[in-house]
Parts: structure tokens; sequence; C-alpha cells
């Protein structure tokens, strides 16, 4: 069969009509780039979430589980502060002194040795605390509640493994 020129015409005509199948740039973004990121994205989302920790850290749940649990009823454990004397941070000529005393209440009877190796760390970290306060952020009962919260905060740091579950003012004295 000979090639004609209405052949060729034809042919155009037939290839015209079809679109060429090419991805555009917006296309490529759209249905490639955009999925991938996202998959990624959950991807990352979900280890640093800690999700996948939970998977390995079912044993450690099982170790745990063996300590025996703290009887709620069982006879509270206290320890006792030695009484500190410090300076409050004034801006007037006259200082101002604050005597306090402090008991701390264990979750174990055990964590008393504990406690009293770490003493000295623990009396460090109250009167750096202690030093800092001003008379006007002893006031009221909101004054109290924020010197006993940063007073657990403090102890909780310094003893660390024993746990703390209160501190409890036994005199407190302004001057």
């Amino acid at each position: 069969m000979a090639h004609t020129a209405d052949d060729d015409v034809g042919d155009d005509l037939h290839t015209d009509q079809l679109p060429r199948k090419k991805f555009s740039g917006k296309k490529l973004v759209l249905f490639v780039i955009l999925p991938l990121l996202l998959l990624i994205g959950a991807g990352l989302g979900i280890y640093f979430s800690g999700v996948l920790d939970a998977v390995g850290k079912k044993e450690e749940h099982a170790i745990e589980e063996e300590t025996p649990p703290v009887d709620p009823h069982a006879a509270p454990v206290f320890f006792d502060v030695p009484e500190m004397l410090v300076n409050l941070n004034s801006t007037g000529r006259r200082p101002t002194f604050l005597k306090i005393s402090v008991a701390l209440q264990l979750t174990r009877p055990e964590d008393v040795p504990e406690l009293q190796k770490t003493m000295p760390r623990v009396i460090d970290n109250f009167q750096v605390y202690l030093r800092e306060l001003r008379l006007e952020d002893l006031r009221g009962s909101a004054g109290i509640y924020r010197l006993r919260e940063e007073l657990l905060r403090r102890v909780t740091a310094a003893a660390y493994p024993v746990k703390i579950k209160d501190v409890l003012f036994k005199e407190m004295l302004v001057q």
C-alpha cells in the first residue's frame, strides 16, 4: 500500500484529538509529593508521640507491677527537717527574718535512711529558695500554698529516688 498525503493528514487528526497524558507540575505536587509528605509527617508524629514506645514498655510495666502497692490506710511516715532561720530579701534597712520548721510526709518507711543521706542537699535547696523570698511573697493563703509547692518541688528533686508526698508546716514565724 502506498503512503499518501491524505494518510498523513488523517494520522495528524487522529493524534490531535487524543490529548497527551503528561503530568503537569501542579498535578505532580497534588498527587505524588503531597501524599508522600503526609505519610512521612504521620510517621514522624507517631514516632515522636511515643505510640511505638508503648509496645516496648509492656515488659517494664510487668516489672513495675511486681513492687507491692502502697497501702493508703497504713500509718503515714513523717520526717522532721531541722528548723531553719533565714534572712528574707528585703528592700528596707531593717532585716526581715523567717523562722520555719517543716515535716516531710514520705510514702514508705524504708525511705527514711535515704532521705537522711540527702538532707544536706535538701536544706541547701530550701535555704537558697527561702533567702530570695520577700515578705510580700508570704502574705495570705496563696503565698503559703506557693511556698509549700515550691518546697515540695525542691525536696523531690534533691532526694530523688525517695518519693515525698507532702511538705507540712510545723512552725512559721516572720519577724
